[in-house]
This record gives structure tokens, sequence and C-alpha cells, in this order.
């Protein structure tokens, strides 16, 4: 195709290996971002996301497990009817479904009304240091 760069000669090397003689001005450095990184305003943001995160894939992790432990030793219980052909285990097969799309949109919420505007301050603040 006449889209296709030729193959490297023997010389030439494949990968650019050139440094740039001077550094961008608006990449923050590696000081800055443990500097970042230490700060109250960072660990504030952790611990929102941790204060988040842990507490509920600790419950779903559990919740999937209480599923799983009932679907091994509790047949009878999750074989129990409860409409037609419905049975607890169909129930609570599809409850694990609607839990999964529920933390995920809980956690969009979250993070859009907690964490990305702490981000962002700390982004923006970054990039005016820089």
């Amino acid at each position: 195709m006449a889209t296709e760069a030729p193959p490297p000669s023997e010389g030439d090397s494949a990968v650019d290996t050139t440094v740039p003689t001077t550094a961008d001005p608006a990449v923050p450095t590696t000081e800055a971002y443990r500097e970042v990184q230490a700060s109250a305003e960072f660990g504030e943001l952790r611990r929102a996301y941790r204060s988040f995160a842990f507490p509920l894939t600790v419950a779903f992790i559990a919740w999937y497990l209480m599923y799983v432990l009932l679907s091994i030793y509790a047949g009878g219980f999750m074989g129990a009817k409860l409409v037609g052909n419905i049975n607890v285990a169909l129930v609570l097969g599809i409850a694990q479904f609607v839990t999964t799309f529920l933390i995920a949109w809980y956690y969009s919420r979250h993070a859009a009304a907690v964490l990305d505007p702490k981000g962002e301050a700390i982004k923006s603040r970054m990039e005016a240091d820089a």
C-alpha cells in the first residue's frame, strides 16, 4: 500500500531515541507529583475514594459469596419456586446483575459529586504551578 512506511534499513532504528532538548513547561516535575501526593488535599481525595469503594466492594463480594454458598449448600432453598418456573436462585442471580449496575451508577454519581471536583482542583493547581 502507498500509505505504509518503508521498513527501516540496517542502520536505522525503528524507535525514535531522540530526547527533546527543552523541557515542556506544562508538564509537572516528579517533585511536584510527590508534593501533591503528600498534600492534605490529595489525602482527602484518597480517603473519599476509599471510604466509598472499599465498603461497597466488601459488601458486594459478601453478597456474591452468599449467593454462591447458598447455591452449593442450600439447594432446596434456592430451588424453591416463587412463581411458575421462577425460583429463588433465578431471582437472586438476576439481583446480582441489578446490584452490579446499581453500584456502578451510584459510584458514577459519587465520583461526579465528590471525587471529580477534588481531582480537578488538584489538577488545576498542578497545571498552574507547572
